[in-house]
């Protein structure tokens, strides 16, 4: 038999494990090839390189970002060959399934939850032309019916077989997130959530593990994504592969975890903060909602403050970045208490805050109590909501256009300073600033457009001008900052209009030739000859002293001067401030 296990992956960098585990546990008794395609990629194109492979059987992995167009796939291929066997699995076609078999006459078999055990059962019955009736979490149809099989217990998890030892790997490891578990299962039960329908935590051997993560550095993994639900749910299970991984890690490679930050305990951050390297790890937090009474209504367990706590913690140790994430249109969660939540979770200032709206998964209590809430959510995938007894379409079109700036803005940090100066001195809130400007930006309708870096900071100073006339200056000052700290070269023309000739340029130029101290300590221990200044800095004034506010906090009104220099040599910017009274005494001079 020619068996091919394919998935539509939502981007190229990403990799399905899944499909690495049927072909691990399949093997040796039987070859299985794994194809890749993304979501994006022509369905008619993906059609014919499967055709091409010349399958008997061909097994997607479906999820909900690639159900719609695995459908497309599946139809097609059915139609150049009836006689083609199709299965799907994953978790988008493990509940419902006696909808899906009916809804999709093409597709032969489901594999229902833990896969790889029915899997390998079933393509063993098929080689051998026997009855499938008795394989367990399998849905099949005979004479005309649909049957569906009880899921089966769950495999012993130390003893699978690893999924990263594929040759035809090898040569993408370092362009690709490589997805690994050390569990599977969740001790929570968040209602929303499909892990909360997996009862208990299974571990991998540890060191089983431990010998695939050396594998994959050594072949060139860069970025090692863990995908357990809940990684530090056994403190002494994360110390230890904490303590592995900062020992042994190779340069250059990064590890992602999603863990539960108000069961993480003090000492264990004060340990990262100590021991790991920068940048070696990054974590993924998920908050949801701030809002006690929705967090009960979905039996999510959460301590905000011990969340803070921990959020806090490992922000100040500045050793590992963090992704916090929201869910708006929960239960009970209306518009006003959603911008509670965001105020909240913004107040911790992650390096990424993603927003994100419920999604009413299959099989989900939510979904199941839909009708309770006044639930209105779209029928296909990504089942993402509408509506709900407290949460209008209105509302949701709304945060919708936060979602969109906040996203621009905040979390790509193109300009933190800005941002920080607005939330904190302009508007009465950070969710004020984020839904004014995305109402704004939609009104404009720049959502239909693209857009280079200039054109982000020219829409930020055309919303200001509308909308906070009078701190423009001020707000202008720190866009200026922020353009030329984020540039890597030196940009040809500045966004905002040069309110200088070359002449009076050049004076100042002239000034800190003969007097290098006019820019601190650091740039008269190394000062740049004419040719440097010339060639390689952009001259730049703003209404206030940046130093100062950079160290207390508050505002001087007295204009300085901004040089930022930009090394050929390593692409990196430097910026010197001066009080423009020095330089200008020294012009008068």
């Amino acid at each position: 038999m020619n068996i091919v296990v394919s998935s539509l992956n939502a981007k190229y960098i990403h990799t399905n494990l899944a499909i690495r585990y049927l072909k691990a546990y399949a093997e040796p008794d039987f070859h299985v090839e794994m194809a890749e395609y993304t979501i994006k990629d022509p369905v008619m194109n993906i059609a014919t390189d499967l055709y091409r492979k010349n399958p008997d059987i061909i097994g997607f992995s479906c999820y909900i970002w690639n159900i719609e167009e695995t459908i497309k796939v599946v139809k097609m291929l059915k139609k150049i060959n009836p006689s083609l066997t199709i299965m799907l699995g994953g978790p988008e076609v493990t509940y419902d399934t006696k909808d899906w078999m009916e809804t999709l006459p093409e597709v032969d078999y489901i594999v229902i939850g833990e896969g790889e055990e029915t899997f390998k059962q079933l393509l063993q019955k098929l080689h051998a032309n026997e009855d499938v009736s008795d394989v367990s979490g399998l849905a099949f149809r005979k004479n005309g019916e649909i049957f569906i099989n009880p899921q089966r217990n769950k495999i012993d998890l130390r003893e699978m077989p690893s999924p990263f030892r594929f040759e035809e790997d090898l040569p993408h490891l370092s362009k690709r997130v490589v997805y690994i578990e050390t569990s599977r299962g969740c001790p929570f039960s968040c209602q929303f959530c499909l892990s909360s329908i997996e009862v208990g935590v299974r571990y991998f051997d540890r060191e089983k593990v431990k010998e695939d993560i050396r594998f994959l550095m050594k072949n060139g993994a860069k970025t090692i994504k863990f995908v357990d639900r809940t990684f530090n749910i056994s403190r002494s299970y994360a110390m230890d592969m904490f303590q592995f991984l900062i020992d042994e890690h190779l340069p250059g490679t990064v590890f992602q975890f999603e863990i539960t930050a108000d069961i993480m305990r003090p000492e264990v951050i004060e340990f990262l903060n100590e021991n790991a390297p920068e940048g070696l790890f990054r974590f993924e937090i998920g908050v949801q909602s701030t809002n006690d009474l929705t967090n009960e209504l979905v039996k999510r367990k959460q301590n905000f403050k011990k969340l803070t706590r921990t959020v806090t913690m490992v922000k100040e140790g500045k050793k590992i970045d963090q992704h916090l994430d929201l869910i708006a249109g929960l239960p009970e969660e209306d518009y006003d208490t959603f911008k509670k939540t965001f105020n909240d979770v913004f107040a911790l200032r992650p390096e990424e805050l993603q927003l994100g709206f419920l999604k009413m998964l299959r099989g989900t209590g939510l979904r199941i109590g839909a009708e309770h809430y006044g639930y209105v959510y779209m029928d296909h995938a990504p089942y993402e909501i509408l509506g709900n007894n407290v949460l209008s379409f209105d509302d949701i079109v709304r945060i919708k256009q936060v979602e969109d700036v906040l996203e621009k803005y905040w979390n790509d940090h193109r300009m933190d300073e800005t941002v920080e100066f607005l939330v904190q001195h302009v508007f009465n809130t950070p969710f004020d600033f984020f839904q004014d400007f995305g109402t704004y930006w939609e009104e404009q309708g720049w959502a239909r457009i693209g857009h280079q870096l200039e054109d982000l900071f020219r829409r930020l100073y055309t919303f200001l001008q509308a909308a906070q006339p009078d701190k423009l200056p001020l707000i202008e000052g720190f866009m200026k900052y922020d353009y030329l700290k984020n540039h890597k070269h030196k940009p040809r023309k500045p966004w905002w209009d040069e309110k200088r000739t070359k002449k009076e340029q050049s004076a100042i130029y002239q000034t800190i030739l003969k007097q290098p101290s006019i820019l601190g300590s650091t740039y008269e221990a190394n000062p740049l000859n004419e040719k440097e200044l010339y060639k390689h800095t952009v001259l730049e004034m703003i209404p206030f002293d940046l130093a100062a506010y950079q160290e207390t906090g508050s505002f001087t009104q007295e204009p300085s001067i901004l040089l930022a220099y930009y090394n050929p040599s390593t692409n990196e910017p430097t910026i010197f401030t001066a009080k423009w009274s020095t330089i200008e005494d020294q012009l008068g001079a």
